[in-house]
Parts: C-alpha cells; structure tokens; sequence
C-alpha cells in the first residue's frame, strides 16, 4: 500500500497549505472518538480515505483535480486537508465537495474545506438547504434534537438529484436520492481502476433510523408517511453495482479494520456482497422501528437498536 501511495503520489507534492482558519467546534458524547486522527490510506486505485476515525471522507483524484466526499466535524477540516497533503495532494486542487446529507457530524467541515480548496459544493435540494442555514431542517428526523446545534454556513450549493453526475477530467460521481435517515440523504457511486481492473465504488449514505423528540417515519396522521420512501432508499443501495462500500461512519463496515488486514491480493475491502449486507442490517432496523410505531410485533430478524447519527 504505502509503494502504491509513493507511486500516485509522486510529482504532486506541492508547498504546504497554510492553516485554515478553524470554524466552532461541535462537542458531543462521540465527538472525540469519532475525530481521532487516523493515517489516510489508498482504498483502490484513485480512491482515498481522508478521514478520521469515525467520520469518512474521501478523496477521488485525478490529473485534471479531485473530488472529496463529506466534511465530518468542524474540528475535522484540519485533520482531512492533513491526510490530503499526507498522500502528495493539495486541498486547493479539490474541485468539488459532495455531501451525503447534512448533518453536522458529516457536513461540520464542509465550509471550512471549502474556503480552503474553492471548490463547488454540491448536495440534493434538501441537503443545500442544511448545509446553508448550518443546522437541521424541521423535516428532519433530528430536527428536534436538543440542543440544537448550528454550524458554519455553506453560501453556495450546486443541487443535485437522481441520476446527475459530477465530473472532472475522467472522473464522473452519481449522485442516487437515498431519503430516509435525512430527507437529502445522497449516495454517490463512481468506478476507480487499477490497471485493467475496475472497480465499482459506493459511498453509502447512513440508512439509520435514528430520529429525536416525538418523530415518526409513519407520520400517524401528524406528518408525512415516509415509511416507504425510506425502504426504497434502502432497496436502491442494495441494489447498486458495489464491489467496495464506504459508509458514511467507516466503523458500519469496519472500513479501518479492512484496510488494516489487507495482505498482499487479499483486499477485504472488496466485497461484492457488502452492499447488500449494509442495506439488509438497515432494513432489520427499519421494520423493527415501523413495527413498534404502528403498535405490531416486533419481526423477529429485526435485530439491534437504531443509535444516533
């Protein structure tokens, strides 16, 4: 791995990017263990983790410019552009930033990402709105989450929606609509290779049921049903071309443990099932959370509790 890192990075090293100026930091029960530093690593061919210990972010890079995907926390902004120039990339070639929704513990570190790099940040309708008001819309699952918690505003979002794609030089990253965990929830999709061989990259959205206060993914005649549009998110994901899953918290999948057990042509991060297995594990969650909203039994393969974020 780190002959692979010495190779695609080569010729990239720039001078050091100064410092960016740091945005509030969020303080939570998970906050520290979620941005412990952590060594970035190749995924596979162009595709990076820039992360931290329990917050990913991704770096998909090419000639012509990168792509990151996510922001974590406020006080992770630092540490992303760290591990970019750690692997011989700058942050200022970042050409664009894409959200999977806009939470602040996915979305935090955003602004300050993109003051640092210019790029264009992009997110589905109802991300942008998060990501520019830097807190929880009121249809959000969360929205009633005490205390609320602001984070810096993001004035300009390019929107997406199902199906667009983003492209700089030979990369392009679609965007698939996974509404559920939040109303903008957003997997993006794109194909990294190594040689002749090609890989099918998805970094999933969280299709947590976790919600605050009072909501109900059933409405029960107060709000929307959004039962079923939560199920299809969860269909889609199972559903997609998936040779390599990156969800939005690394430890759903044990990203870290993967990558660190890596010996040789043995790559325990390729897993043409693990799309699957992330979708069904979700869709145990997700009927046992409906069952106990519409009063019925509890199915007994619904196993497991829905936690915050």
């Amino acid at each position: 791995m780190l002959a692979t890192v010495a190779t695609m990075a080569a010729g990239t090293v720039q001078a050091k990017t100064p410092a960016p100026v740091q945005d509030k930091p969020v303080n939570c029960d998970s906050c520290k263990e979620w941005n412990a530093p952590v060594k970035p690593f190749n995924v596979f061919g162009n595709t990076w983790y820039v992360g931290t210990a329990g917050l990913s972010a991704v770096l998909v890079t090419s000639p012509q410019g990168h792509i990151l995907l996510d922001g974590a926390l406020p006080q992770s902004a630092p540490l992303i552009i760290a591990s970019i120039q750690a692997l011989g990339f700058r942050i200022e070639d970042v050409k664009y930033i894409l959200n999977s929704h806009a939470h602040w513990d996915h979305a935090g570190g955003i602004a300050a990402l993109q003051r640092a790099s210019g790029a264009t940040v992009v997110a589905s309708a109802s991300g942008a709105l998060g990501l520019q008001s830097g807190t929880n819309g009121k249809d959000d699952p969360q929205y009633q989450a005490n205390p609320v918690v602001h984070v810096a505003k993001v004035a300009k979002v390019k929107v997406v929606g199902e199906g667009d794609a983003v492209k700089v030089g030979p990369l392009t990253l679609t965007a698939h609509m996974t509404p559920g965990h939040t109303p903008g929830g957003t997997t993006w999709t794109w194909t990294s290779c190594e040689g002749d061989r090609c890989l099918d990259v998805v970094y999933a959205d969280s299709l947590n049921p976790y919600a605050s206060g009072d909501f109900t993914y059933t409405g029960k005649g107060k709000t929307r049903d959004i039962s079923a549009s939560f199920e299809a998110s969860i269909a889609k994901v199972s559903a997609l071309p998936c040779d390599i899953i990156i969800p939005v918290h690394p430890g759903t999948t044990d990203v870290l443990g993967k990558a660190a057990r890596r010996n040789g042509a043995d790559n325990p991060l390729i897993d043409a099932g693990a799309c699957r297995a992330y979708a069904a594990e979700a869709g145990g969650l997700l009927a046992k959370r409906l069952a106990k909203e519409r009063g019925e039994t509890l199915p007994a393969e619904a196993k497991g509790a829905a936690h915050a974020h």
